[in-house]
């Protein structure tokens, strides 16, 4: 709006928005809600922002946005444990839950398998076992897949659980009214409703630090880069070139939700 409107006349001689019946006010009301009308407000997680006409802001990037990929290598993790407690600590997780667990599996020379889960504080914690009686032992990391078919998705009905530009999985605190159908939706058991929040929770592949062009606090705490983590529209990233160079396998491929979450060396006894 120009100075004139401000302190200057308006055509009917009147200092525009100190007389009623001028009219001016009236243009001016209908050119602020034409404005506004324009804009467009986009909701992340709990976060809405509005962007109004020609506003310019780090969120709305003039490229497409970027793609993702996570990748967990069976064969390099050592059940370290460190990576259950960084994401504990990164995303303030509840005591008695999990967005990323790990679990051991035991492969017996009589044909058993035995699965135990990983305590935060590693392999040591863990049942011992009679070496001589094991075939084959392995780690399994698990999180969100992070489905392009998202079964969760579909059963919210407050349309609370969402998708990203990026394509990551997200729940919106604000929307979400705790009726818990996304948590059972879920195939792979990656959903839990938080007691804090009363919202469901779950990974989200630290989406506030991947924003940041930082690594999942995961994938940063790995002490044998199990996992991987990055951009799989970038042909140079590390992901792009592993995936490039060894065959992968998802969880439950038949249930058809095409996981962005993929395996190496994944082992057909893990469910």
């Amino acid at each position: 709006m120009s100075d004139k409107h401000h302190h200057g006349s308006c055509g009917g001689g009147h200092s525009c928005g100190s007389q009623s019946g001028c009219g001016c006010s009236e243009d001016a009301e209908a050119t602020r809600r034409e404005f506004l009308r324009q804009a467009t407000t986009v909701t992340l997680g709990g976060l809405s922002l509005t962007i109004l006409p020609g506003m310019a802001t780090e969120s709305s990037p003039a490229g497409p946005p970027a793609r993702f990929g996570f990748l967990v290598d069976t064969n390099k993790c050592i059940g370290a444990g460190k990576c259950l407690s960084a994401c504990r600590m990164e995303n303030d997780v509840p005591d008695g839950y999990t967005r990323t667990w790990v679990e051991r599996y035991v492969h017996f020379k009589d044909g058993t398998v035995q699965v135990d889960l990983l305590p935060e504080t590693g392999v040591s914690e863990l049942p011992i076992i009679e070496e001589d009686k094991v075939d084959r032992a392995y780690f399994v990391p698990k999180l969100c897949n992070q489905c392009d078919d998202a079964p969760c998705n579909q059963v919210c009905p407050v349309h609370a659980s969402i998708t990203s530009p990026e394509g990551v999985e997200l729940v919106d605190t604000e929307l979400c009214i705790g009726c818990a159908y996304c948590v059972q939706a879920c195939p792979y058991g990656s959903r839990f409703m938080n007691p804090n929040t009363g919202s469901a929770d779950k990974c989200n592949w630290c989406y506030h630090r991947i924003m940041r062009d930082e690594s999942p606090a995961c994938v940063e705490a790995c002490p044998v880069d199990a996992r991987v983590f990055g951009r799989l529209d970038d042909p140079e990233s590390e992901i792009s070139k592993r995936l490039s160079e060894v065959p992968i396998q998802v969880l439950k491929e038949h249930l058809g939700t095409h996981p962005k979450t993929v395996y190496v060396d994944l082992s057909h006894e893990v469910i």
